[in-house]
């Protein structure tokens, strides 16, 4: 993997201010950006395609919105588990010691209901945490795959995710770990130089919040170059559909 150029790439682009610019602007709309996530999913596939400018530009919009929705909705999916376990200490636990809690005969009652529900939420706590670093591990190549299919059910491929993971597992991990160091090196960098920008007043806080801004996207860019060569390497070039051969036609 060229690491080094997944840092660098943006700016080799002629039109990287545009972009980058527009990017951070899109990603400020609520539901348009959205249309952020199929950016990202555009440059996985022009990677996989060996475009040479893998930027793309910020044209068929509708598409990209599309991509980034199906993707939102795939990972609302997958959270499904956690927000209904959520609920379950409020429900089960929670409201009873309330009731009880009411009635002095029910006090010890209410006491013993509080104190599982602690131990409850505890466990969840830590059961939530492994999940969402199992789903932190295997996004990146349901993204690679949907790059790849371009449809909601390929998002739920769980067993094609897990074999491609496991067949190029250096590629993977070496993305991953670079990813991760990325977002805390690049954003400790950022959160510095804002926080001394903020201190000067208006023009300072209006500079801080564009880099802030860019920073994502910029941080967005190196993601999905990264996962976009892994995707090469895991699946070759994804190459066009081939067209049905003719067939001669009755005079």
């Amino acid at each position: 993997m060229d690491i080094g150029k997944s840092f660098s790439y943006p700016f080799e682009d002629k039109q990287w201010v545009s972009k980058l610019g527009l990017g951070a602007v899109i990603s400020l709309v609520p539901i348009l950006n959205f249309a952020m996530t199929g950016y990202m999913i555009q440059i996985v596939r022009n990677l996989m395609n060996d475009v040479e400018e893998p930027l793309p530009n910020w044209d068929d919009l509708g598409k990209k919105f599309m991509d980034g929705l199906m993707l939102i909705l795939a990972g609302l999916v997958y959270a499904l588990p956690v927000i209904i376990l959520s609920c379950l200490p409020l429900s089960v636990i929670t409201i009873p010691a309330i009731i009880a809690s009411g009635n002095s005969d029910f006090q010890d009652v209410a006491n013993a209901i509080s104190g599982a529900g602690g131990v409850l939420l505890a466990g969840m706590t830590c059961l939530f945490v492994i999940y969402g670093l199992i789903l932190s591990v295997i996004f990146p190549a349901i993204y690679v795959l949907y790059a790849r299919e371009g449809t909601f059910a390929s998002c739920f491929k769980l067993r094609e995710v897990f074999d491609i993971i496991g067949k190029n597992a250096g590629a993977f991990f070496t993305a991953w770990g670079i990813s991760l160091v990325a977002g805390l090196v690049v954003g400790l960098v950022a959160s510095i130089v804002t926080g001394v920008l903020g201190l000067i007043p208006c023009l300072g806080w209006i500079v801080s919040i564009m880099i802030t801004l860019g920073i994502g996207v910029y941080l967005s860019m190196i993601y999905s170059h990264l996962f976009g060569q892994f995707g090469r390497q895991a699946f070759g070039p994804l190459l066009p559909p081939t067209p049905a051969p003719l067939t001669d036609q009755p005079l």
